[in-house]
């Protein structure tokens, strides 16, 4: 195992923040894994996960288990960590640019897309290694102008090359849900049964540029632009991403932590990252997978008190009252409003305050019939 610091560009006199990163097995060994943790910097779930997990790796590296290369980053934004407002932490949106530190990941695809149609043959598996050394190139000459773009581009240089990424995040209140592209689930299925996912929600692709998807959707809309420019050139999927929702931010234990990074490392087992007795055995699938854009976000078009009827894990059904908001100054019945369910599935993840403003966000429900499109994730 070693343990690396990688420095951000500094944004002031004085002030300079590091990203370290925990690397196992042998560089360049596959498959490659990269996991990282608390991205938004306020999800802190990952975060005690990571270090249970770096306890396992740590074992397993010294027992010679390492089959392939595993790097782990426990805090994956260290800008987010400082950030501080009235006593609170704001880690989610850089201070600066407003910019959320999971959106605007630059597109690799479109950045080595006349370079690849030069370079790649009829060989895929050579092509893949030479899509690889081309984003590997284009990530070290890029030159970023801000401590944010400076994390990003370090946050690339390490996983741009993996087999499978791992990015652990957590929603307000929820149960354990993932979200990922299509083209990425096979890979991921055995993941979503060792964690108990409630939730499974995929998408071609949710838009924004989040990181996870910047590095799996690398691949499919690279050879999608290859075929359009009549570059007959075989490209695989080189890269199956995820985001991993480990529940509530208040869901920070050892017990759950423990048994996450569990789950993880079997995971790991199953890929071929980590040499395993036996075949990890894998549960039967808690959910069955459902498309992003038919997920529901609940809004209350009225302000006042939060009352939940529903709590994350349950089946709602059209028409079911999820909430109630409660205006105590409203005269007559008025007073209470319910929000009900407009799709049938699992209410995945609420929200944790309960007073909530005219438009304000409640939850959200797993429903199985798209009918969104556009930029599917929140802000």
């Amino acid at each position: 195992m070693q343990r690396t610091e990688y420095p951000l560009l500094s944004p002031s006199l004085g002030s300079q923040k590091a990203l370290v990163a925990f690397h196992f097995g042998t560089p360049g060994a596959r498959p490659k894994v990269y996991i990282q943790a608390s991205l938004h910097a306020e999800e802190l779930p990952g975060m005690l996960v990571a270090h249970h997990l770096r306890q396992r790796l740590e074992a397993a590296d010294a027992a010679g288990l390492l089959r392939g290369e595993v790097i782990l980053v426990p805090a994956a934004n260290p800008i987010g960590l400082s950030q501080r407002l009235d006593h609170r932490a704001m880690g989610r949106f850089e201070f600066d640019t407003a910019q959320n530190f999971n959106r605007h990941y630059p597109d690799m695809a479109e950045a080595v897309l006349a370079d690849a149609r030069s370079r790649l043959g009829p060989d895929a598996q050579a092509n893949l290694a030479t899509v690889r050394q081309l984003v590997g190139q284009w990530l070290t000459q890029w030159q970023p102008a801000s401590e944010l773009d400076s994390l990003r581009r370090q946050l690339l240089l390490l996983s741009h090359d993996a087999d499978l990424v791992l990015d652990l995040h957590c929603d307000n209140d929820a149960v354990m849900h993932l979200y990922s592209e299509d083209a990425c689930w096979p890979p991921l299925e055995p993941l979503a049964r060792l964690l108990g996912c409630q939730a499974v929600l995929l998408a071609r692709e949710s838009g924004g540029g989040p990181f996870d998807e910047r590095l799996s959707g690398l691949w499919w809309q690279l050879a999608a632009a290859l075929r359009a420019s009549g570059v007959n050139a075989p490209l695989p999927q080189g890269c199956a991403s995820a985001t991993v929702e480990l529940r509530g931010e208040g869901d920070v234990s050892h017990d759950l932590a423990r048994k996450d990074a569990q789950a993880i490392f079997s995971f790991l087992e199953h890929a071929g990252a980590l040499a395993a007795a036996a075949t990890p055995s894998l549960p039967p699938l808690a959910c069955k997978p459902t498309p992003l854009a038919g997920s529901q976000t609940l809004r209350s078009p009225v302000p006042g008190v939060l009352v939940f009827l529903v709590r994350p894990g349950g089946r709602v059904d059209v028409g079911d009252v999820v909430a109630e908001v409660i205006d105590p100054t409203a005269a007559g019945q008025a007073r209470v409003h319910e929000v009900r369910a407009e799709v049938p599935g699992v209410l995945y993840a609420t929200v944790r305050e309960r007073y909530i403003v005219a438009g304000g966000e409640v939850g959200k429900i797993a429903g199985a019939t798209p009918f969104r499109s556009g930029d599917l994730l929140g802000a």
